[in-house]
This record gives C-alpha cells, structure tokens and sequence, in this order.
C-alpha cells in the first residue's frame, strides 16, 4: 500500500489503515514529542493528542510537501501547546550578554542520539523549545516569537542561552556516556 492509498483509508475511517499509519510514523513522533518534553509520559499524552488531530484533520493534507513533514508539524504544535497548558514558558527572558559559543566538533561528532537527548532534557523548557524550534524544526526567530508569545530578542536570548547550556554541559562531560566515549576517542 503506497502513502497516497494509506492517507485515502484514513480518510474513510478504515481502522486498519489507521493503526498502521499510526505505526509507521509513531516511532518518530515520539522522538519529535520526546524532545519538547522531559517526561517520557508528557511525550506520550501529546502524540496520542498529535495523532487524534492528525485523523480528524487528514482532509487538510493538500498532497503537497511530505506527509510526514505535515504529521511532523501537527506535533510540534500540540508539543507547544502542552508547554503552553503548563505556563512552562513563562520564565523565559531576554538577555543583553554576549556569549562566545565555540563548540568542539569532536565532542559534537561523538554524541549519540540518547546522549543528547538527555542533553536536552538538562536545559530548563524554555531554553529546549526554543533550541529545538530554531536547530531542529528550522524556525525563524520572528516564527518562534509568534508560535510562543514571546519577543523575537527573548526568542535570541533563549538560544544563546540553551548553547551556552549545552556547550558548558559539553565541556564539564557530566554524562556518563560522553564521558567514556571522550576518553575512548582521547586516548
């Protein structure tokens, strides 16, 4: 069954087309939600809401651009929401300081998707949603300030603060994990 006939099923409610649809893309999603989210539970409840609305919405999926990129998009979306529900967001702040953000490549290289997936789950919400908005989903600062409520200089701030985070987290090699691999690739 191609996409095209997958998505058609959705659309008449075929409950087997359903649960494969939700098959095939849940393991991804869920890294999607996952990232947003500290609590693996948290990353649950919102892609069951994110598949829910990608159901009831499936006639809004003109054929352009990827499926998965729509799908992708609904749970990024329900992911700010739920931040949004928490008020998680509402610590964020603008800063004035300027921060030198050089980053070791190695390190960087080095890092598998769980570590830094725990990475992220240390930076505080704000921080990680903007992160994530600006260096994984692509977003503009002037989008990630409409998509927040924020402004776009607090939009900024977020980020060099989520690297310095990150960068410092890096450099210090707190987790276990990094840690051995550096010195693996040390010595």
């Amino acid at each position: 069954m191609t996409e095209q006939q997958l998505i058609s099923a959705c659309q008449k409610q075929d409950p087997l087309a359903q649960r494969r649809l939700y098959e095939t893309f849940s393991p991804k999603m869920l890294g999607v939600c996952r990232r947003y989210l500290s609590r693996a539970e948290d990353a649950e409840d919102v892609l069951v809401e994110g598949f829910c609305k990608v159901f009831q919405n499936l006639e809004q999926y003109t054929g352009k651009g990827s499926f998965e990129g729509w799908v992708r998009r609904i749970m990024v979306n329900e992911a700010l929401m739920f931040l949004r529900k928490k008020h998680a967001l509402r610590n964020a702040y603008e800063i004035k300081e300027y921060f030198d953000l050089r980053s070791d490549q190695n390190v960087v290289a080095e890092l598998a998707a769980q570590d830094i997936l725990y990475l992220l789950d240390q930076l505080p919400t704000g921080y990680r949603t903007v992160f994530n908005l600006y260096v994984i989903e692509g977003f503009k600062h002037r989008e990630i300030a409409e998509e927040l409520g924020i402004s776009i200089n607090t939009s900024k701030s977020q980020l060099i603060l989520a690297k310095k985070r990150l960068q410092e987290s890096l450099l210090n090699v707190n987790y276990p994990g990094v840690r051995d691999r550096m010195k693996d690739t040390a010595g």
